[in-house]
């Protein structure tokens, strides 16, 4: 059976493995990039809405969890948004700043892709979908041969940009866990990141009805907090708060919402009691809540009564749940629906400028099956962008 050379293989065609083979292939080397996929970029395509949040301008390594939090340092600093703007500007695709940073296209996330692909033709990168790995050989002469779909390909230098576990519906697979593991890297634990979480029992009799009911929240747990918008569903709580605190969270881990972020409910309640006292709680609560969500807090969380017959510490008490409201997830949705996957890739393996594996000389791994995992809002994509952009550059030294 014939054998196909390369400089270097990239398996997965997605965000970080098509930065990478760009990187490689303008410094003049021969790539190919494989994928099992029908196509390339499926969950930059799928991204923002198909709006695609490519970057966020306010990146720093503060946005990425990982059992090393410096580890992600060194690619950030010599890949930043500004270079990936740079390059979506030369293409001529409009842009757009939504919140906090956040960058996503005008038209369609299918630019970005195209985009990709153009570079890619432009390095003489050679891109091949529907390629399925049966397996991978690691040879005496320290080249690796991949035995695939499309027959057998072989190349010195071997980068796993295959992703995580999340959204399997698009050919999400362990792929790159079991062939770290093979090469004798260590894997962290992997758990679904900025996923709905599940309600059960009361809580979720109590909240299921207000399905569609969004309302501004700062959600809390293990001293991480995020202020936006919850949306309640049929199956829990989502939102981008919730997605963002779904990271930090772990079953039996206390969650706290404060419903009225940036408010002292304290002062609120107080001032009510001055000026309104005849007034109902729930009917004051409904001006600074949704309607029906703060019915439902009066139903089965506060007594409701005329704001006259409160004490001051029956006040504080409302205060506190309103500041604090507890609330507790069963779980979470899974990689079904989740953006990310947290976990993967032990750092402590990998070399943080070049993306090498500190034990396989020409393997390096990238992107989301590194245990490397960003905020909502752009931070998995620079971290794609950047890692990609490391290995790229490592590739050709």
């Amino acid at each position: 059976m014939s054998e196909r050379g390369y400089d270097a293989i990239v398996v997965g065609a997605g965000a970080a493995g098509l930065m990478a083979a760009i990187t490689a292939g303008r410094r003049g080397l021969r790539v190919l990039v494989v994928d099992h996929a029908n196509k390339v970029g499926k969950k930059i395509l799928m991204s923002g809405g198909g709006r695609c949040n490519f970057t966020n301008t306010g990146t720093t390594p503060a946005n990425y969890l990982s059992a090393n939090p410096h580890f992600c340092k060194s690619a950030l600093a010599r890949y930043t948004p500004w270079q990936f703007i740079e390059l979506v500007e030369r293409h001529g695709i409009k842009y757009h700043e939504k919140e906090l940073g956040q960058l996503f296209c005008d038209e369609s996330s299918k630019q970005v892709v195209a985009m990709l692909l153009h570079e890619c033709a432009a390095a003489g990168v050679e891109v091949r979908t529907q390629c399925a790995i049966e397996r991978v050989e690691h040879m005496d002469d320290g080249r690796f041969r991949l035995h695939t779909a499309q027959g057998r390909l072989v190349a010195p230098a071997l980068v796993v940009a295959s992703g995580g576990l999340s959204i399997p519906s698009m050919g999400a697979s362990g792929f790159g866990y079991a062939l770290a593991k093979q090469s004798g890297h260590a894997v962290l634990p992997t758990r679904a990141g900025l996923v709905p979480l599940t309600l059960t029992g009361k809580h979720a009799e109590r909240l299921q009805e207000l399905a569609g009911v969004s309302l501004p929240i700062e959600a809390r747990c293990n001293d991480a907090s995020f202020r936006n918008f919850m949306l309640v569903t049929h199956r829990g709580i989502s939102g981008p708060s919730i997605l963002q605190i779904s990271s930090y969270w772990q079953p039996g881990d206390d969650l706290r919402l404060d419903l009225l972020p940036g408010q002292d409910a304290n002062t609120l309640l107080l001032q009510w009691q001055a000026t309104r006292r005849d007034a109902e709680l729930k009917t004051l609560l409904g001006e600074v809540l949704p309607k029906r969500f703060a019915q439902r807090l009066c139903e089965h969380w506060i007594a409701s009564k005329p704001l006259r017959q409160y004490n001051a510490p029956e006040l504080r008490g409302i205060a506190e749940l309103l500041s604090s409201w507890p609330l507790v997830a069963s779980g979470t949705e899974g990689y079904r629906t989740a953006e990310v996957t947290l976990g993967g890739v032990d750092t402590d393996g990998l070399s943080s400028s070049t993306m090498m594996s500190k034990r396989v000389p020409g393997l390096y791994f990238i992107g989301e099956v590194v245990d490397v995992t960003g905020w909502l809002g752009g931070y998995n994509f620079q971290w794609a962008w950047a890692s990609g952009h490391a290995a790229g550059t490592a590739l050709a030294a």
